[in-house]
């Protein structure tokens, strides 16, 4: 399952349906917010383990399984807490808020919903990302198993990199960048 339907789906739902409340939305507008906010997420992280010891850390992180529980506890996604989680990540990810910005404007393009909205649901949507691929290193016991690109943790965030499979994940990257700033 990708990230985008694992997310979604995740304790029946619960945390979509807590982000929809938290930012006073349909759960309709908010799949569609996560939808729009997600593949940037995935493409950050993925950049990030193709960079020396950015795999290593990342498993790091989820080995810890305390991003799952922003799954299993939706509520936490109320607390100032979990949003500091989620801009760590980002700031890990993305490298600066501008990007973070950029981001969010482009998701305002493509659901309507106010970029300043997106901006304040981007880390918790940070965060709920690094829950799922938690949950999904927890279950596939990837701590101590060798990582394999065809399933597991990289097969899940390859799914945003090498989009035109040149081998190369820099051109990749690059065009994100041009979304970003609109070039």
């Amino acid at each position: 399952m990708d990230l985008l339907n694992s997310l979604l789906t995740a304790s029946g739902g619960g945390p979509l349906r807590q982000l929809a409340q938290n930012f006073g939305l349909s759960e309709e507008q908010t799949a569609s917010a996560v939808s729009a906010l997600l593949p940037a997420v995935g493409k950050g992280l993925a950049r990030n383990t193709s960079t020396p010891g950015g795999l290593e850390a990342l498993i790091g992180a989820l080995s810890s399984n305390r991003h799952q529980q922003y799954l299993e506890q939706p509520e936490l996604l109320n607390q100032q807490e979990t949003v500091q989680d989620g801009n760590g990540i980002l700031g890990h990810i993305f490298g600066s808020k501008e990007v973070s910005r950029q981001v969010a404007s482009q998701a305002s393009a493509q659901t309507g919903l106010s970029s300043d909205l997106l901006k304040k649901m981007l880390p918790l949507v940070a965060t709920l990302a690094m829950g799922v691929l938690s949950r999904q290193n927890s279950s596939v016991g990837m701590q101590s198993a060798p990582v394999e690109a065809s399933g597991g943790l990289l097969g899940t965030l390859s799914q945003f990199l090498d989009s035109n499979r040149d081998g190369s994940v820099i051109d990749d990257v690059l065009g994100l960048g041009s979304k970003f700033f609109g070039r």
